[in-house]
Order: C-alpha cells, then sequence, then structure tokens
C-alpha cells in the first residue's frame, strides 16, 4: 500500500508549525469555503435521542431526495438505483468489489488521483495507466492508446471528470469516444464525478449516465465533500442503473452495516442549498484560480496549464526532483516566516518518475492565501540547491 502523497509531508509540516512557521496548504482539496448554512443548522437542530444504523443503502428519505438532485441536473435517476456510502472512496472501492476479480485490469489517464491505486489494490486489481500530457494540457489520450491496452483482462476504464489531480474538464465529444470503446469490448466506465458543479470558462458538465446505450455499463462516484464542502461528513453514493451492481455493492454496504448518520442527515439537507451559494462559490474559485494559474507562469521556468474545471492544476516546476523539493520547503526554508505544502506528483503516476518534475496544487485557500503561498513559492525556486533551469 503506497503512501499518500497528498499526505506523507504531514510529519514534517507539524514540525513547522512547532517552529511558529505559517504553513499554506496547497497540498490537499480541503476548501475553505462555508459550509451551507442549510445544512449546518441541520445538525445544530437534530432531535434525535438515537444516533441509530440506517439503511444500508442510506435512509430513504436522503435517496429519494438525492435522486431528485440528479434528476434537477439532468439525470434521469430512480431512488432504487443509487447507494448511500461513506464517503466518495468508499463507492468506488464497493463499485470496484462488485465488478473486478483479482487479476482484472482497469484501464485509468494517468496522473491520476493516488487513491484510485490504493483501491485497486484492496481489490486485488492491477491499473493500467494511459498518459496524459501537460504539453496537451491533460486531455484524454487519443481512443488508439485506450484500445491498445485493451486485453483480456481488461474489465474497466476508470476516469474523474471534471479531473483530479490535473483540473481537465472531459468533453461530451470524449465520452462518446469512450463509449464506443466500451460498448465495443464490453467493459464498465467508472466515473468519478464528484466535481461536476465546478467547469469554467462557459463549458457544462456532461454526465456519464446519459450516455446512451450504456446503462448497464455506466458506474457513477459521486460526493457530498466538494459540492458542499463538507468533506468530514463522509457521505458519497454510487449511482448506476445496472440493478445487478447495485445489489452486489449492497452486500459490501450491509458488511459496513451503514453510511454515518449525521452525514446523511446534512447531506439531505445540502440538497436545498440556494442556487447563490453555488454563484458565489462558483466566482470565488475563478478569481483564485486565474490569479494562481498567472502567477505560476510568471515564475521563470514553471508551466502551469489552465484547468477547466474542479480546483486543481498539477504544475511543472524548474526543480530536481518535486519530492525532494516539497520537503526542503517544510523542514528548511522559511520566507517571512512562512512556507508552502505541496504535494509532489510522482504519486499520481503509475511510475513515479513521470511525476518528478510535477506538483498538484489546489487553489482551495482564499486570495490573500493564495498570494503569499505564491510569493513564498517564487521566493523557494530562486534559493532551491536543486533548481534546475
Amino acid at each position: 500500500m503506497p503512501a499518500s502523497p497528498i499526505r506523507k509531508l504531514v510529519p514534517f509540516a507539524e514540525e513547522a508549525k512547532r517552529k511558529g512557521r505559517r504553513v499554506y496548504h496547497l497540498n490537499i482539496g480541503q476548501p475553505d469555503i462555508p459550509t451551507p448554512e442549510v445544512a449546518m443548522e441541520a445538525i445544530r437542530n437534530t432531535d434525535l435521542k438515537v444516533i441509530e444504523y440506517s439503511h444500508s443503502a442510506g435512509n430513504e428519505s436522503y435517496r429519494r431526495k438525492l435522486a431528485g438532485y440528479y434528476r434537477s441536473v439532468g439525470i434521469d435517476i430512480d431512488y432504487t438505483q443509487l447507494m448511500v456510502t461513506t464517503g466518495g472512496s468508499e463507492a468506488l472501492l464497493f463499485s470496484m468489489l462488485s465488478v473486478l476479480d483479482p487479476g482484472n485490469e482497469v484501464i485509468v489517464p494517468e496522473p491520476f488521483y493516488a487513491n484510485y491505486n490504493s483501491f485497486a489494490l484492496i481489490a486485488g486489481v492491477k491499473v493500467v495507466p494511459v498518459t496524459a500530457t501537460i504539453e496537451n494540457r491533460f486531455a484524454l489520450p487519443p481512443m488508439e492508446e485506450l484500445g491498445k491496452k485493451i486485453t483480456q483482462k481488461t474489465r474497466a476504464i476508470l476516469i474523474c471528470n471534471p479531473n483530479n489531480p490535473t483540473g481537465y474538464l472531459y468533453s461530451r465529444e470524449e465520452l462518446e469516444q469512450l463509449r464506443e470503446l466500451v460498448l465495443k469490448h464490453d467493459l464498465y466506465l467508472f466515473v468519478d464525478e464528484v466535481y461536476r458543479e465546478f467547469c469554467y470558462d462557459g463549458k457544462s458538465h456532461f454526465s456519464a449516465l446519459n450516455l446512451q446505450g450504456t446503462d448497464q455499463h455506466v458506474i457513477v462516484v459521486d460526493s457530498v465533500s466538494k459540492r458542499y464542502s463538507a468533506c468530514g461528513a463522509r457521505i458519497g453514493a454510487i449511482i448506476t442503473r445496472n440493478s445487478e451492481v447495485l445489489q452486489t455493492a449492497l452486500k459490501f454496504a450491509q458488511a459496513r452495516l451503514s453510511p454515518p448518520t449525521l452525514g446523511q442527515i446534512l447531506g439531505e439537507a445540502a440538497i436545498d442549498t440556494p442556487k447563490s451559494y453555488f454563484d458565489e462559490v462558483y466566482h470565488e474559485y475563478i478569481e483564485r484560480r486565474n490569479y494562481m494559474v498567472d502567477a505560476l507562469n510568471r515564475m521563470e521556468g514553471v508551466i502551469c496549464p489552465m484547468p477547466g474545471g474542479a480546483f486543481y492544476t498539477i504544475t511543472q516546476l524548474p526543480v530536481d526532483d518535486t519530492d525532494r523539493f516539497s520537503q526542503w520547503l517544510l523542514s528548511d526554508f522559511e520566507y517571512e516566516n512562512q512556507t508552502v505544502m505541496l504535494a509532489p506528483a510522482s504519486g499520481f503516476y503509475s511510475r513515479p518518475e513521470l511525476g518528478k518534475k510535477q506538483v498538484r496544487i489546489a487553489y482551495v485557500l482564499k486570495i490573500d492565501d493564495l498570494k503569499n503561498a505564491m510569493k513564498c513559492l517564487e521566493e523557494a525556486l530562486k534559493v532551491y540547491p536543486g533548481r534546475t533551469v
């Protein structure tokens, strides 16, 4: 089991804080956006006398309301076609365990969210990467490349849309191409859609659940963590029209008894979040993204594509090794008693050397903090002993 590239440097960050330094956390997708008040009020005002188990698939009232949310965004789903999980992580793990046998292979465009590899290891399956490049803004590699990766052991393709860690937003055309490949080879298509609301520059999200003829193939993973800035609620969902997949996933859900009761209360209430909340959050992330990408690209030797969605970017730095650089930032560097925590991109690739000069940066801090963080990074790059440009 690999260490998390997002969290493995935590001891160094803690030591920096003990020295009195302020650490700007750009390593993790923990937004500083307030959780919607309607969700917080539901938790504060609960009149439960006992925190009980729920149904293993989640409270029916929540599932019905959640299905209504999907219909409101153009996805025709019934409440019997989804299951509530303990975060999007459990949703993907249960999905893998439900349809993949040990020794099967799943094709994943890389760089990919590091935990996909961990979930695959738990399920006993092999991640087969197809590499996207920073020169092409991490667009989906050509279908011919994906097709070459398909073997008798291949059972699924997995994508994240919008993408974590690159911020790339897959177009409807790219998803339609994936559809043809999935149908041709009778594969499952796992799609992590937890960043659905975060699509920029006038572009909109197209759900894989709306791909024609794929009802038995598409399994979507979702979560309240990013949509409602409620990462600690640990509430996610599996959504699929394949009833056999859900019936199988339910067996795993029964083994872990139930998803969190209080988290479901929050999630159900959060569906009533007013549009004004999302409008404000959207414009806030646009401002953060534009500032940060511009600041990074003004630094000598830095390459940062403009993300089309989510709130991450993979950025190339003029350093010898971003694992060493990221640790050095915390252990040996400070600028006005401040420093920055990054996520080395080596952990987002199947071969760590592919991410040797890249980091994932999450623009989840308010503008003033981002300005300070970018200044720290700029000054650090000037004095880092392993600078290459």
